[in-house]
């Protein structure tokens, strides 16, 4: 006889069937919002509410069934500090099923499990990177002068017709002429001498 034998088996044995509504009810009270197959989402939803149910009593024996289906402190402390008070006015129906078709391959329902009271998310505008800044800056600057007419200044008619001289070559430039002491010049006018005589001198006339 099938007595106390509810709910499905998921294709798993016992342990393994815990291990995965375990999961799933984590991820729920976690993300707010999952997707999975709708045979396992009407399995975990027992759980989900369960959960919430002891969180909205708050008494410490309830914290520790809770962290023994959890097994996890800081997901027992958001429960039942931040998860379990938003549903304070409601009495029952914690979470929803929404259809959402079947999946391609195996053909499986697939659907959302979520809760029907949501946190608040506060969205906050992205804070302006330093190349944006630069580019702001920039446009700014431009805007500026764009705006105020530009002066130029008065060119002198003498810079116009100054005409820049090329430099000097090497060749151009003239060194400085050695001075040659006097006893010097005197040895060489006396050697150069004797051979201009020789060569100045006359042949016989035959």
């Amino acid at each position: 006889m099938r007595h106390g034998m509810a709910g499905t088996k998921l294709g798993r044995n016992s342990s393994l069937r815990k291990a995965t509504v375990r999961d799933i009810a984590k991820a729920t009270l976690i993300r707010q919002r999952i997707c999975t197959t709708k045979a396992k989402a009407k399995e975990a939803r027992r759980l989900v509410e369960k959960l919430i149910t002891l969180g909205k009593k708050g008494t410490l024996a309830d914290k520790r069934r809770a962290f023994a289906i959890l097994c996890d402190h800081q997901l027992v402390s958001d429960l039942f500090a931040k998860t379990s008070p938003r549903f304070k006015n409601r009495v029952g129906g914690y979470t929803r099923i929404i259809p959402l078709g079947t999946r391609r391959g195996d053909n499986a329902h697939l659907a959302f499990l979520e809760l029907t009271e949501k946190e608040e998310m506060v969205v906050s505008k992205p804070k302006a990177t330093a190349a944006s800044k630069k580019k702001n800056i920039e446009s700014v600057s431009k805007e500026t002068d764009t705006s105020q007419p530009s002066v130029k200044a008065p060119v002198k008619e003498a810079s116009r017709t100054a005409v820049k001289e090329p430099p000097a070559s090497k060749k151009d430039v003239t060194k400085p002429a050695k001075a040659v002491p006097v006893a010097e010049k005197e040895k060489k006018a006396a050697k150069f001498s004797g051979i201009k005589k020789i060569f100045n001198r006359k042949s016989p006339e035959k």
